[in-house]
This record gives structure tokens, C-alpha cells and sequence, in this order.
């Protein structure tokens, strides 16, 4: 990593740092001004605390969304040790069952025999299974399937996300690891960028394969230990 790309992150981490302190302080105001309005009587009153409602959600929004932002600047340097990746996987495929089969999506996973070790950040990479797990979850809204598959190919480990989703214009395909790229309504496109990020830190690999109405596939390719 270049130290001006160092001195950017820092400088931009440290200003949303400040953004943030401003928006707590915001934040504070607006809940104090939300209780001299719990009462309200007048037609204008219950306007007002309407709108004040409105400005802390707001608040709330550019909160995670600076929170988000000083994950992906600050992922640089990880702490890894050697790690099974089936066995974060089956943490994982727990975690999320209940809700994959609240969604009517079954989650299927095979890893093949004798998986090699990979040098693994285990928190961080979680938190990438975690983005494409929930964002194949989103893609099947009426149900499907997710399947997750790791394999070892050559000096590497390969792990698929293929679920039976909606899928994706070429278009946006060719995008989706860019920052603030999101489709969703409440998104803000630092997910998969995030994840991304976080991917080629550990010396690895993520590409998409995606056609609409036939699902997405993710490949992340690690290097063995």
C-alpha cells in the first residue's frame, strides 16, 4: 500500500470521524426537541414532530452510513492465522439459517474432502460471507436456493455463492464492486465493495458471473497456505 494512499485514507477517516461527532450532536438535539413534542395537540405541533422524526432518522442513515465508510477506508492490515474455510462456513451457515428459511431459501453447502488451510482474518472474512449471503437472500424474494461450494484448484481454495435469484443486467454486473453502487433502498453500495476490499487483503480473488432471471454466482479464489 502507498503511503499516499495511507495519507488519503487517513485524511478521509479522519474527517468522517468529525462529520460523525456533528451528527451525534445533531442527533442528541433532535431527541431532546422529539420530547417536547410527545405531547403534541395542534394539527402544527404533530407537523413539526413529524418532521422531526424524519430529520433522526435521517441522522441515523448518515451515522451508519460514516460507520460503513471507516470500515471500508480503514482495511488494510489484517491479523490472519491459518484457518479451515469449512469450518467458518458452517459458522456461518448456522448464523444465517433461521433466516434463509424464514425467506423459504435453502441453503445448501459442500466442501470437498481434505479442504486446504487458508490464511484467514476470520472476523473480517465473515463479514464478507455475510454480505453475500444476505444479498442472495435478497435476491430470492419468493424463495430459492443458495448454494455455497469450496473446492481446492491448484495454490488455491475456491469458494462459490450461486443462488437462484433475480440476477443482473451485464450492465450492472460489470459494477457492482464499485463504492455506492446499490439498488436497494436502504443500501449503500459499501457492501460489496467492502467486501472486495477486504478480499484482495487477504491476496485473493472475487468475480461475478450474473443473467437476469437465472441467479448470481460469486467466486472467491485464496491462496493456500
Amino acid at each position: 500500500m502507498t503511503p499516499q494512499y495511507l495519507e488519503l485514507a487517513e485524511l478521509a477517516g479522519g474527517f468522517i470521524h468529525e462529520i460523525k461527532n456533528h451528527l451525534n450532536t445533531l442527533s442528541l438535539n433532535l431527541q431532546l426537541l422529539a420530547e417536547d413534542f410527545e405531547e403534541a395537540q395542534t394539527p402544527l405541533e404533530r407537523k413539526a414532530a413529524g418532521r422531526v422524526d424524519k430529520l433522526t432518522e435521517e441522522c441515523r442513515r448518515l451515522v451508519d452510513l460514516s460507520n460503513d465508510f471507516l470500515r471500508f477506508a480503514r482495511i488494510a492490515d489484517l491479523t490472519t492465522t491459518p484457518a479451515h474455510l469449512d469450518e467458518v462456513l458452517n459458522r456461518m451457515v448456522d448464523f444465517l439459517g433461521p433466516t434463509a428459511r424464514s425467506q423459504n431459501v435453502d441453503v445448501n453447502w459442500h466442501a470437498a474432502p481434505d479442504l486446504p488451510m487458508v490464511a484467514l482474518d476470520v472476523e473480517l472474512f465473515e463479514k464478507v460471507l455475510l454480505n453475500l449471503m444476505l444479498n442472495a437472500e435478497d435476491a430470492m424474494p419468493d424463495g430459492g436456493t443458495l448454494t455455497l461450494q469450496a473446492r481446492a484448484e491448484g495454490t488455491e481454495v475456491v469458494l462459490d455463492v450461486i443462488d437462484t435469484g433475480c440476477g443482473m443486467e451485464p450492465e450492472l454486473a460489470a459494477k457492482v464492486f464499485e463504492p455506492f453502487l446499490t439498488t436497494k433502498a436502504t443500501g449503500n453500495g459499501l457492501g460489496l465493495a467492502t467486501a472486495r476490499k477486504i478480499v484482495l487483503a487477504h491476496g485473493g480473488t472475487i468475480a461475478v458471473q450474473s443473467e437476469p432471471g437465472c441467479g448470481t454466482k460469486f467466486t472467491i479464489r485464496l491462496p493456500i497456505t
